[in-house]
């Protein structure tokens, strides 16, 4: 396993959804890459796996990204881990992807869970055709701007909310399009994981109080799907 960058999936909450190939990588390589080294050194604790760790997340990349390179071709195996998922899915790993490739390393990418792609299967929407948004903007004019164009591209689309911000989000989305489809899928794979669907005037209405990890799914009325 001499000069290898994995890109590694891991868990985005049962420990148990890690693959047999994930876990010989992260035992095999020289050097782990984390978004939080706290974070990732729990899940290979728990595995029993006893790697050198290096932060790699939003905030260093830039910085550290050319020395990781450098570890590569110097005949180094590397594997990039994010806290959970898959690297570059609305994670760090893009960075690092892209100046690999143009130095001549191609990333042999390990698969597995990523809550967009659970998210996806649980909605029940029409996912035929799907668009990922990433993450909902912040502030209010930005994010009612995010919202317009979800409805106006007329294919089912998800993005991860904040559950600080949910409640307002789904009452903007009911007042732009009241009768598109929403599925709100909460905690995936976790002890309180949910699944929520119904009209988005009807979600919006939901008396909950949010907590966890959050993807909104949105199928726009109006369109084809609907029809048939």
């Amino acid at each position: 396993m001499d000069g290898k960058l994995y890109l590694v999936s891991t868990p985005i909450g049962n420990l148990e959804d890690i693959t047999l190939r994930a876990l010989r990588v992260l035992k095999e390589v020289d050097l782990i890459a984390a978004e939080d080294t706290r974070h990732t050194r729990q899940l290979l604790s728990h595995f029993d796996i006893h790697a050198k760790l290096e932060s790699c997340h939003a905030f260093n990349e830039h910085g550290k990204v050319e020395s990781l390179i450098n570890f590569v071709r110097n005949g180094g195996s590397l594997a990039l881990v994010s806290d959970a998922g898959t690297p570059s899915v609305a994670d760090p790993g893009f960075l690092l992807v892209r100046t690999a490739l143009a130095s001549g390393i191609e990333p042999v990418v390990i698969p597995g869970v990523s809550a967009l792609t659970f998210s996806v299967t649980a909605s029940g929407l029409p996912v035929d055709k799907f668009a990922f948004w990433g993450f909902a903007p912040v502030k209010p004019g930005k994010r009612g701007k995010f919202l317009a164009g979800l409805i106006a591209d007329k294919r089912t689309g998800f993005f991860f909310e904040s559950p600080f911000r949910i409640g307002r989000t789904l009452k903007e989305l009911a007042e732009l399009s009241p009768d598109s489809q929403v599925a709100v899928i909460r905690e995936a794979t976790k002890v309180h994981e949910e699944v929520l669907r119904g009209k988005a005037k009807e979600v919006a209405e939901l008396k909950k109080e949010w907590k966890g990890e959050i993807v909104v799914g949105v199928h726009p009325a109006g369109t084809v799907d609907d029809d048939e």
